[in-house]
């Protein structure tokens, strides 16, 4: 068998250097500062740039960082695969705020013969030159690209030095990648059997105490971002994981499912990152984490013997009312909970969620009611939405007692059924999904959308 020295990356993503401004309550003057603008890529579902606290080679907690779900279990279960001969490694130079010179030094240092990159639209742009660069630099590594962008599929063979695309989750991909297969390689997931044997994601022992999520608020520090669960049955257009990664579902209208890992692998997980890193909560970061009564108990009753606070990724409409009292007995001081938008017909026949928003308003009342505190998020910019649709979304969001909320423009991202509107022009499953009405948000994308809310926040603001 042959020895391999395998890199999982997530190479740097740095946009700009920008000035702010930064006024203190009652003081007369307004202090000017420089800070990078860097971006986030593996294991967000919304990769985008923000303005951040760190710089290149100068990390900082309290940026907001993401675990690499996807890159971390792929290295993980490929060096379970592998002769001991050979090397594996993970290197998230995002959370280790790393500069592009370091990163390509470390590159043409090592000497990898594979290198497998995640990507998706937001920083595809970005991440060729990075592509191309390695290439450059480390001509005998072969290249394999992962990740949503994985959609484009020849695209990128055509176009870049790479060997293979790897579509869906990765671990099996990768493996058949190093073993010499190449070119467009489909989606082949793990089965719920495989997921539960399977070795516990890698770590950069350097990047963990930079993945940082604040929201829901009362998070302790250092954070455990886990999942519990893989996939979503729900079809949002927008939505890119379940479209892309846990299934494969462009348009929206196959049969989307979800896997559970049990309680026993998770419990296992969480302590044995408690043993290694010390940590103090919890963030179970999955699609949607309280997809029905069974998953949840289970979960509840795992971390109370735990015994560390912990926050999920939830819908409103999943659960009765009562299982959310039972989350908080356990430890759950606080949820996410994803609305898209406060207007019914756009919650229905744009984003295809299908969420009561009278009830789902009722159940932010209730979690502040017990104590536990709500995140709220929406996005604007969505395919035939309109002003007035936006403007009932801003009073919505004052209608209910929301701890934060995140206000975000619509991304299009390849493989979601978003991105095939685009191709075809209409979808069967989003009947009032078009472009036409807010076609100059469409021009230049997230960009355009922000400057919507811009706009509708001077409006209130009048």
């Amino acid at each position: 068998m042959s020895s391999y020295k395998v890199l999982f990356c997530n190479p740097p993503w740095w946009a700009d250097e920008v000035e702010v401004s930064y006024r203190k309550r009652f003081r007369p003057y307004t202090t000017r500062y420089k800070r990078w603008e860097r971006g986030v890529r593996s294991g967000s579902r919304w990769p985008h740039t923000y303005v951040g606290a760190s710089s290149p080679n100068s990390p900082v907690f309290s940026d907001y960082l993401p675990f690499p779900f996807f890159l971390s279990y792929a290295a993980s279960f490929v060096k379970g695969n592998v002769n001991k001969d050979s090397e594996v490694v993970l290197r998230d130079s995002v959370a280790r705020a790393e500069s592009y010179q370091d990163f390509y030094n470390y590159i043409e240092r090592e000497k990898f013969t594979h290198i497998i990159i995640e990507s998706s639209s937001p920083s595809w742009e970005h991440d060729k030159q990075v592509i191309e660069k390695i290439h450059n630099i480390s001509r005998d590594s072969r290249i394999a690209v992962a990740g949503p962008i994985s959609a484009m599929g020849q695209r990128i063979l055509n176009e870049l030095p790479v060997s293979a695309v790897l579509k869906g989750e990765f671990e099996k991909n990768s493996l058949k990648f190093v073993n010499g297969e190449e070119g467009i390689i489909e989606h082949n997931l793990l089965t719920i059997e495989e997921m539960n044997a399977s070795p516990f994601p890698a770590f950069d022992d350097l990047a963990m105490p930079f993945y940082c999520d604040h929201n829901p608020l009362g998070q302790k520090f250092p954070q455990f971002q886990i999942w519990s669960s893989r996939g979503c049955p729900f079809k949002c257009i927008f939505c890119v994981w379940p479209a892309t990664m846990t299934g494969n579902d462009p348009d929206g209208l196959t049969r989307r499912t979800v896997r559970y890992y049990s309680p026993e692998y998770v419990e296992s997980l969480i302590n044995h990152g408690i043993e290694k890193y010390g940590f103090k909560s919890i963030y179970f970061d999955d699609d949607t984490f309280n997809l029905g009564t069974s998953h949840v108990r289970k979960m509840c009753e795992v971390m109370k013997r735990v015994g560390l606070p912990w926050s999920a990724m939830c819908r409103a409409d999943t659960i009765k009312m009562e299982i959310w009292q039972e989350m908080r007995d356990a430890g759950c001081f606080g949820v996410k909970l994803g609305f898209e938008s406060g207007d019914q017909g756009v919650v229905d026949r744009i984003v295809n969620k299908h969420l009561d928003l009278t009830y789902a308003g009722e159940v932010v009342r209730h979690l502040k009611d017990i104590g536990m505190t709500v995140h709220g998020t929406f996005t604007y910019g969505l395919p035939g939405e309109t002003y007035e649709n936006m403007r009932t979304t801003k009073e919505y969001i004052k209608s209910l007692p929301f701890d934060s909320v995140q206000e975000s423009g619509t991304a299009e991202i390849e493989g979601t059924p978003l991105a095939s509107l685009r191709n075809s022009g209409s979808l069967e499953a989003y009947p009032d999904a078009s472009l036409p009405s807010l076609t100059p948000i469409y021009l230049d994308g997230r960009k355009r959308a922000l400057e919507v809310i811009t706009e509708l926040r001077e409006s209130e603001s009048k």
